[in-house]
Formats: C-alpha cells, structure tokens, sequence
C-alpha cells in the first residue's frame, strides 16, 4: 500500500525537519480529506501535531519549491533513459474579493473572456517515454506596468513618412524582451539551473502565444530550441534560388507558400480517419519578422464529403527535427493541462482563501507538488491494479484514516497485521475501480 514516509527519505536533505513533518502532516491531510481544501479543512484531517496555528505557520514558511519538486521527480518518476522536454503554460485560478495578493482580471480560456483570479505560470518536464508532464516551476504573475508601454516614443500623425533618415536595418537577433517573455526567461534559466547536469533539455514547448520572433530569441539566448504555433494565416516564403541579378545583394525570399497548394515534394505522410483526411507537410522556410529559417511542419485536413480544408502550422528552430518528431513534441505539451486539472479538481488550487504573498504562493505550489506526490503513489499500486486512479488513492487513504481513528477507541490496539487488513476493507468501500489481481 502507499507509504509517504518512502517518498520523503530523498527530501530530508532539502528542508528543515520541522516544516518536513508539517508538510507531511498537510499532504497526509489532502489524500484523506472531502470538500474544499483549505488551511481550517487541513487543520481538522491533520490529527495530532496538525493544529491550525501549525497548518498556518507552514503556509507563512519560505520552503524551496523548485528544489523539492525537482527531487522528488528525479528519484521516484523519472527512468535513467528518458527523453526529457521543457514546456510551459499559464494557469488562472478564478477569485472574489479585493484583498488576495495579485489579484487582477486575466484571460481565461476556459470561460473565453478575462475573470477576476490569480495567474500562475508553470514550467514542467516532459516525458517522452511516460508521456507525462512534471510541473517543477510555479511562480505567480502580476500585471506588467503600463508605463512601459507608454515610454516607448511615438511618431507623430504630422510627421514625416516612411523610414527615418539615419536609421539602420535591425538585426532581428537583438531583441528586446517585454516585461512577460523576460519573466518566462528568467524562470526557463531557473529551471535549467536546478537541472545542472543530471539531464540534457534541448527543446522548450509552449503554445501559439510564442509564436513569433522575440519569443524564439528568447528561448534561443538560454541555449535552447523553441517548438510552437505559427498563425495559420502566416506569410511564409520559400528560400530564392533563382539567378543572381548582378547587383546588390542576393535575394532571400523566394514564392511565398500557398497552403492550398503545397508542392509534394514536401509530402510527409497521408492518414485517413473517420472521414477526414491529413497531409502533412515538411520544409524550411522564411518568414520576414524572423531572423532564422523555420523548419514548418504543415497539417492540412480536408473533409472528404464536404472538401472544407482546414490547417495548422507548427515550427522549430532546429531546421534537423523530423515532422513526427516535432508534431509529437507538441502534443505533448497538452500534458500540462492534465497537471493543471488535476490540482484544482483534487488539491486545492481553486479552494485555497490566502490572502498574503507567501501563503498564496505556497498555496499554489503545494497544490502542484501534490501532483507528483501522487503519481509516485500511484505508480507501484498500477502493477496489480491498472486502473488505479486519485479517487482510489484518496478513498485509499480515508479509509485509513477511519479506521485509524475507530481503532483509538479500542482499549488495546490490535497488531498492525489486523489493521491492514481492516483498511483494506474499508478502502474497497469508496474505490472507483477494482484490483485486477487482488493480494
């Protein structure tokens, strides 16, 4: 049966025995524990040791997030032999009130529109092999001032027309980062900083919002290469190879790409499946914002009663990464999303009432931290129970915490023996699935 004491013995070295005992009284809390998650809920699952002053405390507790995450990922979920990549997302968290530290209107997706919430962005690694993400970096972010914005000076309506006299061409490789892509930065170099040497990380995957040539110059400063979404109305161009015209410089874009037209000699591969046709495409383009050559990948989907078309355009910086390759990297990255509604739906990142920076920040982690915690819990109970899932585990653990509890009653308490069996019992009573070869 799960043991959290197992998964603890590689994080003594990392944090202070006192806030290692609180923290492992609150996640005992949340795996037992019905309703929301809150500091007062923990409190009164914590049992002995678990007071709400000591809940409090550790909530107000500067704890190494990254540091631990990072651990417990590397000794109990990660295999020697895994491809490993980098992705981030953001996530909204929906709030009321005015007091709540960050608390600004961002955009959610899930309701289409901006909300009242916090905003968190998360960094995680991708496994290739275990097709799962492992959120490692979970910072809060804040609105970007406005005045950098308005700084920025502004041509008059009167003024001249066209290009500036003394004005040089641009080197597209000097960028200047806004205040969010240097926020991202910082963190991707957080995170690449805590891996040191115990992995090599090459890509970094994010969705359409990096899709343009300061967000490639960003993930390419920290020495990796970017795997996102182009527009799908985006302007591309075939390199020129025509003639020289004798003078000046060399021509650099070619015919520019017509997604309905696509040459086939960049046919990748053809799959037909419930009445929808895909073509992939593969080539190295220019776009004109930026300054290296793409290599596109091209999925076009046409309908084969109807002949609708539709396409989506995915890129790279690394112009020797396959089509498969790259379109697999990518649908990786949805991984993310799982972790994000896993935390929610069963640790507390919509449930947490802090109000102050740390306890809203340590809220936040703790929350994708119990992801980890319980992946590495469910993981050995797969082998005779496939279809282990958080509800089992949470069953799993209430039920112990019942009979634990029922037991203190006794005026003798029975050998440890008898109680596993007793738990046994009691976490069949709430399980979703069924062990296939129960022991």
């Amino acid at each position: 049966m799960p043991d959290i004491m197992v998964l603890f013995a590689c994080l003594s070295q990392y944090i202070e025995p006192t806030p290692l005992r609180q923290l492992g009284r609150v996640i005992e809390a949340r795996l037992s524990m019905s309703g929301r998650v809150t500091m007062r809920g923990l409190s009164r699952w914590s049992g002995k040791g678990g007071s709400y002053r000591t809940i409090q405390r550790f909530f107000t507790t500067s704890v190494h997030w990254c540091q631990l995450n990072f651990i417990l990922i590397r000794q109990q979920l990660l295999d020697a032999d895994d491809v490993l990549l980098m992705s981030g997302d953001h996530v909204v968290v929906t709030k009321a009130g005015k007091a709540t530290y960050g608390l600004e209107r961002f955009f959610s997706s899930l309701y289409g529109k901006a909300v009242p919430g916090l905003c968190f962005l998360s960094l995680s690694l991708l496994s290739v092999k275990r097709r799962t993400s492992y959120p490692v970096v979970t910072e809060q972010v804040e609105k970007a001032c406005e005045a950098t914005a308005q700084a920025q000076p502004t041509q008059k309506a009167s003024g001249p027309r066209g290009r500036p006299k003394g004005r040089k061409n641009r080197n597209r490789r000097e960028v200047t980062l806004s205040p969010s892509r240097r926020f991202i930065q910082e963190h991707i170099k957080r995170l690449l900083q805590q891996i040191g040497e115990a992995f090599k990380v090459v890509y970094f995957i994010f969705d359409g919002e990096l899709g343009h040539n300061d967000a490639l110059q960003m993930v390419r400063q920290v020495g990796l290469h970017l795997v996102s979404k182009l527009r799908y109305n985006s302007a591309l161009y075939f390199p020129y190879a025509g003639p020289y015209a004798g003078r000046g410089p060399r021509r650099k874009y070619g015919k520019q790409l017509d997604y309905r037209n696509i040459p086939s000699a960049y046919w990748q591969a053809t799959s037909i499946d419930e009445g929808i046709e895909t073509n992939i495409y593969q080539m190295s383009l220019w776009h004109k914002k930026f300054a290296e050559m793409l290599n596109s990948v091209v999925i076009v989907k046409r309908h084969l009663q109807t002949h609708k078309t539709a396409h989506v355009v995915l890129f790279s910086s690394d112009l020797t990464l396959g089509y498969a390759q790259l379109i697999d990297y990518y649908r990786l990255r949805f991984q993310l999303e799982f972790n994000f509604r896993d935390a929610k739906q069963y640790w507390g990142l919509e449930d947490f009432m802090s109000v102050n920076e740390k306890p809203v920040y340590n809220s936040a982690n703790l929350a994708m931290f119990m992801v980890h915690v319980s992946q590495a819990l469910i993981r050995p109970m797969r082998a005779q129970w496939p279809a282990f899932s958080v509800n089992d585990l949470k069953a799993w653990f209430r039920g112990r915490k019942y009979v634990v509890e029922t037991l203190k009653l006794l005026p003798e308490m029975p050998d440890s023996l008898f109680i596993d069996q007793v738990v046994s019992q009691m976490a069949a009573l709430g399980r979703v699935n069924h062990a296939v070869n129960p022991s």
